[in-house]
């Protein structure tokens, strides 16, 4: 029996993303000697049937169609957002006023305004909160931060970052909320990990030039009938950073063929990093100390000298996956609200990334630079 205090989760959305985060916990919960003892109360979807379907598979002890009766119920601790971006705001302001601990799914919100809002809501009640980007969590992207910060790379004088996926490259493919204009595209969607990442290894972002394109103009609606799309298949930005370093990210939906292409080169006055989420327990690593003749990118290989892999495997080679990422953010975001730590990436900096979206497309519609809040 634990004698540790329990933490009750209230779920909300029954997809990919929810699924994800009950690995999350699960994981954390057998590699991590967590703050508290989690225990998986309550489950909420759209239909009753979805909702006792992914009780019983998850393991929570209740299941509810009333998302607003879950974030009322004062057994509930922590409310876990994986519906729909738009459903978002309504969803964590609830809980906020419940007293609440908030896990959110990003993007944040659809806006900045948005974002910012819950994110003040959130400080006022003193509650912890989590905007989910994992990719943030790898050990790689923690050693490549450590380098650049150390000087292994000297002067940062350029970056280049993509991430790219082919989930909407199909043009049969129908119109989903990630197609809503207000805060649809691929450059809130997955550019959001790109300016993420990008801030996380250089430091803030102080100017951007955009260019957002949509190529597929309409897409079946669920009438069978076409229906516009009016937000980015392609979304790009040139960036200067506060340190000096300029740079480029790329945010594509309908790059044919890759899977996974979450990407990014740091180059240097003294080396270069290159690294690739589709591989991404790899890091690639170029120095100019290395004797001519014996120069070129080398790999990197995820140990347990990068914690924390280790927790999960005592060998170098045998690599995490994407649902590892997911358990070492849940343990981050747990030691938070434990008051071990600062939240790894709480609603104020979902509002960050929300800002240079937004920042990046009236970029886009002006068709000049702009200075980022």
């Amino acid at each position: 029996m634990s004698d540790k205090p329990k933490l009750r989760i209230g779920l909300i959305g029954t997809g990919f993303m929810g699924k994800t985060h009950v690995f999350g916990f699960a994981t954390a919960a057998k590699v991590f000697d967590l703050p508290f003892e989690v225990e998986l109360h309550t489950v909420a979807d759209v239909t009753e049937s979805a909702a006792r379907k992914a009780a019983e598979a998850w393991g929570f002890a209740h299941a509810t169609t009333d998302w607003r009766q879950m974030v009322a119920d004062p057994a509930i601790d922590l409310v876990d957002i994986t519906a729909p971006n738009a459903l978002h705001k309504d969803m964590a302001l609830a809980a906020i006023r419940a007293g609440k601990h908030v896990y959110c799914e990003k993007p944040l919100a659809p806006l900045a305004a948005d974002a910012q809002e819950m994110a003040l809501a959130a400080e006022a009640a003193g509650v912890r909160t989590q905007v989910g980007f994992n990719y943030l969590c790898n050990p790689m992207l923690h050693l490549a931060r450590e380098m650049i910060a150390a000087g292994e790379l000297g002067e940062i004088r350029a970056y280049r970052g993509v991430h790219a996926e082919d989930y909407m490259a199909d043009a049969s493919g129908p119109f989903t909320f990630r197609h809503d204009p207000a805060g649809g595209g691929a450059l809130a969607d997955i550019g959001s990990h790109a300016l993420a990442t990008a801030e996380f290894l250089l430091g803030p972002i102080t100017r951007v030039m955009g260019d957002c394109v949509t190529m597929i103009g309409s897409r079946p609606g669920s009438d069978g009938q076409p229906r516009p799309v009016e937000v980015d298949d392609i979304g790009r930005a040139f960036l200067r950073f506060a340190n000096g370093a300029s740079g480029s990210i790329e945010a594509n939906w309908i790059a044919t063929g890759r899977k996974m292409q979450h990407d990014f080169e740091v180059y240097g006055s003294k080396g270069a990093l290159v690294f690739s989420q589709e591989r991404f327990n790899e890091l690639h690593f170029y120095s100019t100390a290395d004797a001519a003749g014996r120069r070129g990118f080398r790999r990197i290989e995820a140990a347990p000298d990068h914690a924390p892999y280790g927790a999960f495997c005592v060998a170098p080679g045998h690599q995490l996956g994407f649902n590892d990422l997911k358990a070492i953010e849940v343990a981050g975001y747990l030691a938070a609200i434990a008051g071990r730590q600062a939240e790894p990436f709480g609603f104020r900096a979902g509002w960050r990334i929300q800002t240079l979206i937004e920042t990046i497309q009236t970029s886009a519609r002006s068709g000049g630079w702009q200075d980022v809040p």
